[in-house]
């Protein structure tokens, strides 16, 4: 596997990109876990938390390769047990909402939050307010994609924010 980039869908319908490509790969889904986390090295993560659906994959690799606890991050009505929600508009104009389970962040704990893809941030700060919200302090975001907007543009000046691209632009 030379460039893992390489085996991402810029084609897909809907205006994203497809990145599963890359998971069916073992050498490049390493390359793209290794990419996500080098802006987080030395950052004393002791938590990822991965948003449902496809920051699960993302933030599951990311915490095993860090040695730490992954917390998934669940779409609204999924969660049996008690948990905080948080509803946000997403990049389509619905309602939506996001649950943590209670007591799923340590207090205290340092946090990197995952996804595949940021249209807007309403999501990802639907997700960093339940992880702070639990006591969680959020030392980074991270995705595969992140559009660089006007409505983004917040998020990524009050956190830490890599991704491996920008308005899913090919390298």
């Amino acid at each position: 596997m030379k460039n893992y980039v390489e085996l991402v869908n810029f084609a897909a319908p809907g205006g994203r990109c497809d990145i599963t490509p890359v998971f069916a790969s073992a050498l490049g889904f390493q390359r793209l876990i290794d990419d996500l986390l080098a802006p987080f090295e030395g950052a004393s993560i002791q938590t990822v938390a991965g948003i449902d659906a496809l920051g699960f994959i993302l933030g599951t690799a990311a915490a095993l390769k860090l040695g730490v606890g992954f917390v998934p991050v669940r779409k609204a009505g999924k969660l049996p047990d008690r948990c905080d929600s948080r509803r946000f508009v997403d990049y389509t104009g619905q309602d939506k909402g996001l649950e943590l389970g209670l007591g799923a962040v340590a207090p205290g704990s340092r946090v990197l939050v995952v996804d595949d893809w940021i249209e807007t941030g309403a999501q990802m700060r639907a997700a960093i307010a339940l992880v702070e919200g639990q006591g969680g302090v959020v030392v980074g975001v991270c995705a595969f994609n992140i559009d660089d907007s006007d409505r983004t543009h917040g998020l990524m000046e009050s956190y830490a924010c890599h991704s491996i691209l920008r308005n899913c632009a090919a390298p």
